[in-house]
């Protein structure tokens, strides 16, 4: 028997009792007489003790212990003299009176602890060691009880878990496919599903009625925190609903999940924002609610003063930072060098403050008078001792300008916590996106997605104009999942294809098969698909899933510690009928 109890399940009502404890070694303290040894497993810590006088051949024996050796004890369970309050075994300690070194172990690259020495790059490399810190042991704990509470909510709302195929035909879906050359069929490939999405329609016009399935998803895309070349995806799809029935149930199953998993009971409805009043009061279609701070669009305010990087603007936005008037001239040209930055790309940011006695200091004084500084006041609803910030331009660079500067106010004030959560529901998207530069349209969503009801004849007119029938989840400015009600008509759907510029044999020739089960009576339907990284790094705390992953790769799609991607050998490039050509 390896143990009779794990290192983290003896207690004070143990004292006494003969047990016998598997695990890793923490830490080793020699002090003369006695030697402390912290036992490690994923369920804690214990203490164990090696007395000189009482068992000195196995004092004299740990001497050829080191950190992250695995061994066996058996001892008698003691209250300890020097109680520990921060570890839930800290009531008692081991008085070891045999162990056995059951595997052996070089000294580790970093400290295996909640604070690592090791860099990410490191700690990837070496992961099987990084997943015995307790951080990301916790965080896959977490994981697994997400993912039991998501089956137990759907099983009981009546959902199917049914699997989908991860060899499938390349479609144009958004981003590049992985492929897979097969072997079988020379020349030709699979590609690896960006999404079930054409699958789970398929399982309604089958009459499953409702599906869900926690499958992994995969595309080819740069990368950043929340994003990975493959992923695991929450996807869910019913028959004969409407987009109310969609939003209502999955509230129900967020609010089980923060409920179940985090102990929070939301009793609200969330807000549903449409698109257009996100992107003017957020700048963008994810807004972080947890804190106000709003985009107030001041265009009509600042114009016509002179100041002609805002009289040649397209749009003038400002925020209004609660208290910050004591923000020195070496903050603001901190914050001004923030919104240059490429990923911004503003010119400069214009500030103005509301001092204690009434007055207004701005870098632009020379342009406004005290009374017109008011009026910015006034629009913003700002007082003494706050601060105003504005960027001007293109409209829809300076609103994603704002809105990374609003975020960046939300982390220097505090405003952003990580143990606050603010859920919303985004609605009424565009249907399509324009290519300012080809004028080509192309679906936000996916070429599935229905018009908003009462919309479906503008496809003939005015497409540009016609809102989505979909609909995402953000929690704390990251979304979390998205959906819409798909296009069941055949016509629709063709309709639809025209209008992103597919032929009818380039329409036919990628999603024939879906076009042909239309023909065969295709239920109204529509469905939700959720980040389950994105929605675990959200309810752990951290800003990147790789934290939430046992084996993720680095910013580069690498996995470092097994070598991938690889070069194959030879003959496996012959038997697939592929040459790689270096140029």
């Amino acid at each position: 028997m390896y143990r009779t109890h794990t290192c983290g399940e003896l207690r004070i009502e143990n004292v006494n009792k003969e047990i016998t404890l598997s695990g890793w070694i923490q830490k080793i303290r020699n002090l003369g007489g006695m030697t402390f040894i912290d036992l490690r497993d994923r369920y804690g810590i214990t203490q164990l003790v090696f007395d000189q006088n009482t068992h000195p051949e196995l004092a004299t024996k740990t001497q050829e212990l080191g950190r992250e050796f695995v061994i066996k004890i058996t001892g008698l369970v003691a209250e300890r003299s020097n109680k520990n309050n921060k570890m839930p075994t800290g009531d008692i300690e081991i008085i070891v009176n045999s162990f056995d070194i059951l595997s052996k172990s070089e000294i580790p690259p970093f400290t295996i602890e909640d604070e690592s020495d090791g860099g990410e790059e490191l700690r990837m490399k070496y992961r099987y060691l990084d997943l015995r810190r307790k951080p990301l042991q916790d965080a896959l704990i977490l994981r697994s009880k997400m993912a039991q509470k998501i089956r137990t909510f759907l099983t009981d709302n009546d959902f199917l878990e049914i699997e989908t195929p991860f060899l499938i035909k390349s479609t144009p879906e958004g981003a590049r496919d992985f492929v897979v050359p097969s072997r079988m069929s020379d020349g030709k490939f699979y590609a690896l599903p960006q999404s079930p999405q054409v699958f789970k329609q398929l399982l309604m016009i089958g009459g499953f009625d409702k599906y869900f399935q926690l499958t992994k998803c995969f595309r080819d895309e740069d990368f950043r925190a929340d994003r990975q070349p493959e992923f695991t995806q929450i996807d869910c799809e019913m028959s004969f609903v409407e987009r109310d029935d969609i939003l209502n149930l999955f509230e129900k199953l967020a609010k089980y999940l923060f409920k179940e998993v985090k102990g929070l009971d939301f009793t609200e409805d969330f807000p549903r924002i449409p698109y257009d009043e996100a992107m003017e009061k957020y700048g963008n279609d994810r807004p972080d609610m947890r804190f106000e701070m709003l985009i107030n669009n001041v265009s009509d305010i600042v114009k016509g003063q002179g100041f002609k990087v805002f009289d040649d603007s397209e749009y003038i936005g400002a925020l209004c930072a609660k208290g910050q008037a004591i923000y020195t001239r070496k903050q603001l040209d901190a914050l001004t060098k923030f919104v240059r930055r490429p990923q911004i790309g503003a010119k400069g940011l214009v500030y103005m403050r509301c001092n204690e006695d009434g007055t207004f200091k701005s870098s632009v004084d020379k342009f406004y008078s005290q009374e017109e500084l008011k009026k910015w006041a006034d629009k913003l609803g700002a007082t003494a001792g706050d601060l105003i910030l504005v960027l001007s331009g293109d409209k829809l660079k300076t609103l994603a300008g704002l809105s990374e500067l609003r975020h960046e106010m939300g982390d220097r004030m505090g405003l952003r916590d990580n143990s606050k959560f603010a859920p919303l529901w985004i609605v009424d998207f565009p249907l399509f996106d324009k290519n300012e530069e080809t004028g080509e349209l192309h679906a936000m969503h996916h070429p599935f997605t229905s018009p908003k009801i009462g919309e479906e004849h503008l496809l003939d007119t005015n497409p540009e104009n016609i809102k989505a029938n979909a609909y995402d989840l953000v929690i704390n400015g990251s979304e979390i999942g998205g959906g819409s009600i798909r296009i069941h008509d055949t016509d629709m759907q063709k309709k639809m294809f025209k209008i992103l510029g597919f032929t009818d044999e380039e329409a036919e020739k990628q999603f024939g098969f879906l076009m042909g089960a239309f023909e065969y009576g295709a239920p109204p339907h529509g469905g939700i698909a959720f980040g389950m990284d994105r929605w675990t790094a959200i309810f752990n705390g951290t800003e990147s899933i790789r934290d939430v992953m046992a084996f993720p790769k680095n910013n580069a799609g690498r996995d470092i510690m097994i070598d991938a991607p690889a070069e194959i050998d030879k003959k496996q490039l012959k038997d697939l009928s592929l040459k790689v050509d270096r140029e």
